[in-house]
């Protein structure tokens, strides 16, 4: 945990700091890109039946019961660590110029993202992040992934309420930055909330409510 104190910054990830969706890279490069697609394929019909009864959390659920269960911990992590490296040279232009205006200002920078812990908290390390609040695979005693879930998917209320935990109870003004439905709920808890809206074929910072 840092001492910054002056401001604290919140950052999606996926669709906010680097494009696209990051889970079914790194589920790639994990069990190789032909095991992947097959299991992609297979998991299918059941991640349509999960997102029908849970919507989005559940069909991921779903397709990582599938696709991890089994995987030593190390290995996940491993793969992680190189992921990581990749992804640290794929932030977006206008979201290097906005962390390096908060680190100028001291402001704490938070990654927030429903995207893996195994790969985003040496990226956040690698990008020179203070706290990284990611989606926890849970390890059976054998140092295995069993496929499951430790805690919830952190997305929507989740984002806010975990953030809300790491910042206490102490007054501090709060930078956020989202892409998508997914970070309403961290947005509308932020001073100065800002959306990155798609133009065309590029995206642009938008501000959004309080200014």
């Amino acid at each position: 945990m840092t001492s910054r104190s002056s401001g604290v910054a919140a950052f999606d990830f996926d669709g906010t700091l680097v494009g696209g969706d990051s889970l079914p890279r790194y589920l790639s490069l994990l069990l190789g890109r032909d095991r992947f697609a097959g299991v992609l394929g297979r998991s299918v019909p059941a991640m349509l039946s999960s997102y029908r009864s849970g919507g989005r959390d559940a069909a991921k659920a779903s397709l990582l019961a599938r696709a991890v269960a089994g995987v030593p911990v190390m290995h996940a992590a491993e793969v992680g660590e190189r992921f990581a490296c990749q992804l640290a040279g794929e932030i977006r232009p206008e979201m290097v110029e906005r962390l390096t205006w908060h680190d100028e200002e001291d402001h704490r920078t938070v990654v927030v993202s429903a995207s893996l812990a195994l790969y985003l908290e040496p990226f956040g390390r690698l990008a020179g992040f203070d706290d990284v609040i990611a989606t926890r695979l849970e390890v059976g005693p054998e140092g295995l992934l069993t496929g499951r879930l430790l805690g919830e998917n952190v997305r929507a209320g989740q984002k806010a309420l975990l953030l809300g935990r790491l910042l206490g109870s102490e007054p501090v003004t709060v930078w956020a930055y989202g892409d998508s439905k997914g970070d309403k709920e961290m947005l509308a808890m932020a001073d100065h909330p800002t959306l990155l809206r798609r133009v065309g074929r590029r995206r642009q910072l938008s501000l959004i409510g309080r200014s």
